[in-house]
């Protein structure tokens, strides 16, 4: 049977053709085409979700959150949210650790579970601020630790005021409504999506600690629980464009709260320069010169505004506005 391989000789001989440039090289087609790596298993976020609609959420989010915690727990930790990242899910679950306050969510309409996960620190500080405490974290536990009926209540009470801030941060998009619907310790078990499968991070870092301890609260979204609202998560983000309407509107909304702010107006007929020593010995009936300008200078706030006639308006001293000021020119 006849091989299609070419021999040990004829591939040494074609090498050695193309070195020498007796065999033509660089002759096929579509030379200018270059081609770029495409993985079908995985989802592309370029044409998904608009992460800075969610970044808005989150902030309006973190303001409520934080006055729900002083409400319930006597406390304000410091909680600033980070950057939103899209990230594979089994990419995410490689940086934690159990023990984690790990709770399954479902955010009707929305398909799908999300989760939420609560460092300890955060819990323990909590736990320690509602008794009265200074927010005392904890160290590292074992990872088979579970928490104990007084933890879990804590855990509740965050839950329940993170539902709440939570719901209305995305009021002004679309009504949600939270649903806790199981609790783990190891996010092993949190199966939301597959490893491979591309989640939605918000993480937000907490500051609750006397002694400078760290903890951090992770909502994580399936990629695919966010694409179906991807439109109207992208309508609500303000771009710029289509909103002259609304801007004119916002514009004189604030000239008309403006023009009722109350200002000190002050006229300057002139200056007069000289010393310390020769102000500290004027006495009653001294005399100043001075070179009047053809007008005086009125200032709002200490602000040049105007260069103003001075005059008499019947019983009343008036001034009269000749001409702008100009920064830089008397």
């Amino acid at each position: 049977m006849k091989s299609n391989l070419l021999s040990d000789e004829e591939l040494a001989a074609l090498s050695e053709g193309v070195r020498d440039g007796s065999i033509e090289t660089d002759t096929g087609f579509n030379e200018s085409v270059r081609v770029r790596k495409h993985d079908l298993a995985s989802e592309d976020s370029s044409l998904g979700v608009n992460v800075s609609s969610i970044d808005m959420i989150n902030e309006r989010f973190i303001r409520l959150f934080r006055l729900g915690l002083l409400e319930v727990l006597r406390t304000s930790p410091r909680v600033n949210p980070t950057r939103v990242q899209i990230l594979k899910f089994g990419d995410y679950l490689k940086g934690l650790r159990a023990p984690l306050s790990v709770n399954m969510i479902r955010m009707n309409p929305l398909r799908g579970n999300s989760v939420i996960i609560i460092d300890p620190n955060v819990v323990f500080s909590s736990l320690d601020s509602f008794f009265g405490g200074f927010g005392k974290g904890v160290g590292e536990l074992p990872p088979s630790r579970l928490f104990t009926p007084t933890e879990s209540r804590i855990i509740k009470i965050i839950l329940e005021v993170f539902f709440r801030s939570l719901t209305e941060a995305w009021g002004p998009l679309m009504p949600i409504e939270c649903e806790h619907v199981s609790s783990e310790i190891n996010p092993q078990f949190a199966q939301i999506a597959d490893e491979n499968d591309l989640v939605v991070l918000s993480r937000f870092e907490a500051d609750a600690t006397a002694s400078g301890g760290k903890g951090f609260i992770d909502l994580v979204y399936p990629y695919a629980t966010l694409k179906p609202v991807r439109e109207l998560l992208s309508s609500r983000v303000q771009s710029g464009e289509g909103n002259e309407e609304s801007d004119k509107k916002w514009r004189l909304a604030l000239a008309a709260a403006v023009g009722d702010a109350k200002l000190e107006l002050q006229v300057t007929m002139g200056e007069i320069k000289t010393t310390l020593h020769h102000l500290n010995h004027l006495q009653e009936g001294d005399l100043l010169f001075f070179k009047k300008d053809d007008t005086a200078l009125m200032s709002t706030n200490g602000v040049p505004a105007f260069h103003v006639n001075v005059g008499t308006r019947g019983s009343q001293v008036a001034v009269q506005i000749d001409h702008e000021h100009v920064h830089g020119k008397p």
